[in-house]
């Protein structure tokens, strides 16, 4: 069965989510539930938009409420499909609804330091309220989109990036060091202890 037939049989509501996410424990928490885990029989898909700015919007209008965008982003998921095309859903024990994504679905909109222990971190904070710091489960890469302007992405968690927004990255390169290696500018930052480099994508 196509996903179009699934959706059929599945008529994803806004308002049957919102709230049967209200009265699980992410509501309260905003715990990361274990989305690995939920096998869903309904597949369908919503007219559920994440813009490249991170704005979310259904059925044409957008969200304005930042605490339900927060906590459909705790249930959001990415699979590959056979033809190497990334797919975006959102999923819950019962249901598990497509939805469609303009770039990468989060958005790194502040980043600062953080001392620890003597030690310096980078944390990032993103617009679906994420807050991570720059380590090697969170990699930040750089790379050419379709018009050719290269753009920071970051991972932050399930496979899914966020797009650091370009004042963070401007931001990023004031904290860091501006270096020449082997012929290619590259970036270093330093958090908990670590030197990273940013280069480049290769061409």
């Amino acid at each position: 069965m196509s996903h179009a037939d699934n959706a059929a049989n599945a008529a994803p509501d806004l308002d049957t989510l919102s709230r049967y996410l209200k009265t699980s424990e992410t509501a309260t928490s905003r715990r990361i539930p274990p989305l690995e885990k939920w096998h869903p029989t309904e597949v369908a898909t919503m007219d559920m938009h994440i813009k490249a700015n991170g704005e979310w919007w259904h059925e044409g209008r957008k969200i304005e409420r930042p605490a339900l965008v927060s906590l459909f982003a705790s249930i959001l998921g990415k699979e590959v499909d056979d033809e190497g095309a990334d797919r975006y859903y959102l999923k819950t024990p019962v249901q598990k609804l497509y939805i469609r994504v303009d770039d990468a679905p989060l958005y790194i909109q502040d980043v600062g330091v953080v001392m620890e222990d003597g030690v310096q971190w980078l944390e990032f904070t993103s617009s679906t309220e994420d807050v991570f710091r720059l380590n090697d489960a969170h990699l930040i890469t750089l790379r050419a989109r379709d018009n050719d302007a290269v753009q920071p992405y970051i991972l932050v968690r399930h496979n899914l990036e966020a797009l650091i927004a370009r004042s963070v990255f401007y931001h990023l390169i004031e904290l860091g060091d501006l270096v020449e290696k082997a012929g290619q500018t590259v970036l270093l930052l330093d958090s908990g202890g670590v030197r990273y480099e940013i280069g480049m994508p290769a061409d």
